[in-house]
């Protein structure tokens, strides 16, 4: 299939069914309990800076891990797999000094990941796989201080994040994905950068892909880290004209129903949920188990409210299995016709009329 063909052929299945996404990489990753060793791998022996926890390194050190992690997802039901770059950008990857491999990061996570999903498609033509290219928030953020003591100050410009996420991808997009996920979005102005850098690749001549944007509701106030509902953020990112919008992090499926809820009824796009296996406990853990996830989320496509479906932190392929299941045969969510009208955000969003 020409990608032209994979993308004709993700959004007829998000005509016909819900969609599932993978669950989460750094639970699954931290299980292979991996050394300092494994992490630098021979190409990075001699850097100066430690890896252990450079999750995405692993994508030019061991590759056969997230090779087999993306086979693992599609195996338990998975449509689509995320690349493994959650944290390639030059900011992101600056804490291990490995700004110089970003590009191959994310090349390479996305040649990875569209290897394994073509030969998923090839052995089930009914079921095509596709490949999300991760593209994370940064550890900076633009709207907020860093210094409690400056509220002026920032320790990134615009201009400095928008480059990096235009290398970023660049990158994934000749690695061959599908669709760009920006996600785990706390920080509106970090995503309004992603999403220029992304448009801009037109200008360049590159393919338009599909565009899934992903915010992330921070605690039970309903509001993001950078203090905007659900319905403020969805109209500060609408003019991208998003395949999907939706919500992943931070929570777990049932606190984070109502704010899904809010965004069926006012998004005219596909909406998207991948929450945290629950709540951590106090240890750090995610306790709630395959079929607890499964039931919440069964929960939410029955009353019509998504599209795509997945898991954030803590779940597993076991997770992904349970919520496919629970899903299969039950109809997506409908594009609601909302009427032009003006609308606004702030913190808050404003509807003229409304």
């Amino acid at each position: 299939m020409t990608r032209a063909d994979r993308i004709a052929a993700l959004k007829a299945a998000a005509r016909e069914r819900i969609l599932v996404l993978d669950g989460s990489w750094g639970v699954m990753i931290q299980r292979e309990d991996l050394s300092e060793e494994d992490f630098r791998g021979e190409r990075f022996a001699g850097h100066n800076h430690p890896q252990k926890g450079n999750n995405d390194l692993l994508i030019l050190t061991r590759p056969d891990i997230i090779a087999g992690l993306h086979d693992r997802y599609y195996a338990a039901g998975a449509d689509i797999s995320e690349t493994n770059t959650f944290s390639s950008t030059s900011i992101g990857q600056a804490d291990y000094g490995l700004e110089s491999a970003v590009w191959d990061l994310n090349f390479e996570g996305a040649r990875i990941a569209r290897e394994v999903a073509d030969r998923w498609t090839a052995k089930e033509p009914h079921k095509p796989r596709f490949v999300a290219g991760s593209i994370g928030p940064t550890n900076r953020t633009l709207s907020i201080s860093p210094d409690v003591n400056d509220p002026g100050y920032r320790a990134v410009t615009f201009d400095e994040v928008y480059a990096a996420y235009r290398e970023q991808a660049r990158a994934l997009h000749e690695g061959g994905v599908d669709i760009f996920l920006v996600e785990t979005i706390f920080d509106t102005l970090n995503a309004k950068a992603a999403i220029k850098a992304i448009l801009d690749l037109q200008d360049e001549g590159y393919e338009p892909l599909p565009l899934w944007i992903s915010g992330t509701i921070t605690d039970r106030s309903g509001r993001t880290l950078s203090g905007q509902t659900a319905e403020a953020f969805w109209h500060s990112v609408r003019h991208a004209k998003p395949f999907a919008i939706g919500l992943n992090c931070a929570l777990g499926a049932d606190l984070m129903r109502p704010y899904i809820a809010e965004l069926s009824r006012i998004a005219d796009t596909l909406v998207a949920a991948f929450p945290n296996a629950g709540l951590p406990n106090a240890m750090g853990q995610y306790d709630e188990q395959p079929h607890e996830t499964a039931h919440f989320i069964e929960e939410w496509a029955r009353s019509g409210l998504v599209n795509i479906v997945g898991g954030c932190c803590g779940t597993t392929p076991e997770h992904i299995a349970c919520v496919a299941r629970e899903v299969a045969g039950v109809a997506p969510r409908i594009v609601p016709e909302r009427p032009v009208a003006l609308r606004l955000s702030g913190l808050e969003p404003f509807e003229v009329g409304a």
